[in-house]
């Protein structure tokens, strides 16, 4: 493989989908090479450097996930045992969500939890205030796939790690994880030692891409605030492989295989192929099995793969939301260079599926949580979506209840979903967009 010639077209791919720069590392075939582009903040003239720190956004679950696998390891965590054992505040009279939740159901993402919280409402948020609305918020039924993402979870796995470490995630993290691999973090929520490069609104060409500002409250650190660079990515990676080393007096080589091992009725429709504790699960073309995960911050989208069998990991860091469209052009740039690196198409099914009319038991109002999808009638067979009483896309429904959904912000990203019917009643009862479900009210 040309990596030199690969890299080449690294610009020309960052200017085709308005993304003003970032990072590429790659480990193949015992070899990493690093590379770089374009500019930290559009029309700033400081160009990105190796060792910038990107918003990782999600990715950082991954990292949380390791950190609570390692407690598992030392016996200060247990998969199965009902987080309010640790976390007392879950103890609430009414409630069962801290009874009925494991490590295990968070690490995959099959507790039920929301997808997350109004940013502007946990500015002041204490652990005691949002475990005691944890303990309120009722699972959503789990038909069809017990898969639904949730930064709610990661933020309890988070306080978990804090109860079995005696420390702050940030703290546990880095002593426990990020130094021994000689990883030097930046961060998006509360304070950070390190700068991290600004996420952009773009459209088409870099001069369009206008600086955004980070969202993220500091409670939920753990579900997102890691700024990295591609390299430290790599390093991460590399933990997940079949041959790795591990760290020496820290990490036994099989201690993170749960990691990359498929849950049972985890179905992350829309975001991956499966999940295990903490990574998703992909299948390439060639029928070899990945692992990895993907992250978008404010104004950011960066991407990790990993070969555990081959050994390849690939890491991609951008500061455009539009990073998304470009990671999925380098995976096309990378099949013609001979490495099929396994991913899942947010935008497109892996199996063809014919348009169909929208069946009308797909209207209505579906909630989890804070979050609202309000299904709406369309021009013709397409069908209208508000998010939280915003207008947000168009829907275009496919054989299987399956549908895709367009944004309606300049054409905007094409995402994918899918309706499900309730097997005791026969009706569409949950709607699952990208990954997360709500339920119909």
């Amino acid at each position: 493989m040309n990596v030199e010639e690969l890299c080449g077209s690294l610009p020309a791919l960052a200017r085709e989908h308005g993304v003003p720069g970032g990072q590429f590392a790659l480990h193949h075939k015992g070899e990493t090479r690093s590379f770089v582009f374009g500019e930290e903040e559009a029309g700033g003239g400081v160009a990105v450097t190796g060792d910038a720190k990107f918003p990782v956004g999600s990715i950082t679950k991954a990292f949380t996930a390791a950190l609570a696998m390692l407690l598992v390891d030392e016996g200060d965590l247990e998969l199965d045992a009902p987080v309010s054992e640790l976390l007392t505040e879950l103890r609430v009279p009414g409630t069962r969500s801290g009874t009925a939740t494991t490590l295990r159901r968070l690490l995959s993402h099959s507790a039920g939890l929301p997808p997350g919280r109004d940013s502007d409402s946990l500015a002041g948020a204490t652990r005691r205030g949002y475990l005691a609305d944890c303990a309120r918020m009722a699972p959503i039924e789990t038909f069809g796939s017990s898969f639904s993402y949730s930064n709610v979870g990661y933020t309890v796995i988070g306080m978990l790690a804090e109860q079995a470490a005696r420390m702050d995630w940030r703290e546990a993290l880095e002593s426990i994880l990020l130094r021994p691999l000689d990883i030097e973090p930046a961060y998006i929520a509360g304070p950070s030692e390190r700068p991290y490069v600004p996420g952009h609104a773009a459209r088409t060409a870099p001069a369009r891409a206008v600086p955004v500002r980070q969202t993220l409250p500091a409670i939920e650190a753990p579900a997102g605030a890691l700024a990295l660079s591609a390299l430290d990515l790599l390093a991460f990676g590399l933990l997940h492989t079949d041959d790795a080393d591990g760290v020496p007096g820290l990490l036994e080589p099989d201690a993170l295989a749960g990691m990359r091992t498929g849950v049972p009725g985890a179905e992350p429709f829309g975001l991956a192929d499966g999940w295990g504790l903490g990574l998703s699960l992909y299948r390439a073309d060639d029928g070899s099995h990945w692992t990895g995960h993907d992250g978008t911050a404010d104004g950011t989208s960066c991407h990790l793969r990993i070969d555990p069998t081959g050994g390849t990991v690939v890491a991609l860091t951008t500061n455009a939301h539009t990073g998304m469209a470009m990671w999925e052009s380098l995976l096309e740039e990378l099949r013609g260079h001979g490495l099929d690196v396994a991913s899942y198409s947010y935008s497109a099914f892996r199996d063809p599926r014919e348009k169909i009319p929208a069946p009308p038991g797909c209207l209505g109002r579906y909630v989890n949580g804070e979050t609202e999808y309000l299904v709406g009638p369309g021009d013709g067979d397409e069908l209208t979506l508000r998010l939280d009483g915003a207008p947000f896309a168009r829907i275009t429904v496919h054989e299987g209840l399956c549908f895709t959904l367009r944004e309606l912000a300049d054409g905007g990203m094409v995402y994918l979903g899918r309706f499900l019917r309730n097997p005791g009643t026969g009706g569409i009862d949950q709607i699952q967009v990208t990954g997360r479900r709500a339920q119909r009210v």
